[in-house]
């Protein structure tokens, strides 16, 4: 499985997000399961990936959370959790995707 986190340059988000993708990781059993986070600071990358706000989770190059209609650049994401909107997704929803990502396989 190929993970990869997308931020914007200086991203509030990122860490929060890294943290909580490892503890979803982890509770998975998957804590071998390495990921990358990359930069995307150009509007014209932005636009040719389909990037779609920071930070982006990707898993085998789709975004789980996508949501249809929304236009790509460079700018923060806001994230739909049970405790409102939120910059990051919670532990819960990343090992929501990451599980059925893996079953899939």
């Amino acid at each position: 499985m190929e993970i990869e986190i997308l931020v914007v340059p200086d991203c509030p988000h990122e860490r929060p997000t890294a943290e909580r993708l490892r503890a979803a990781l982890d509770e998975l059993g998957l804590g071998a399961t390495a990921f990358a986070t990359r930069v995307v600071a150009d509007p014209a990358e932005a636009e040719r990936i389909g990037f779609s706000g920071s930070p982006t989770v990707l898993i085998d190059g789709r975004d789980p959370f996508a949501e249809p209609g929304r236009v790509p650049g460079l700018a923060c994401r806001v994230y739909r959790t049970p405790d409102g909107p939120a910059g990051a997704p919670t532990v819960e929803q990343l090992r929501r995707v990451v599980e059925s990502a893996a079953a899939g396989r």
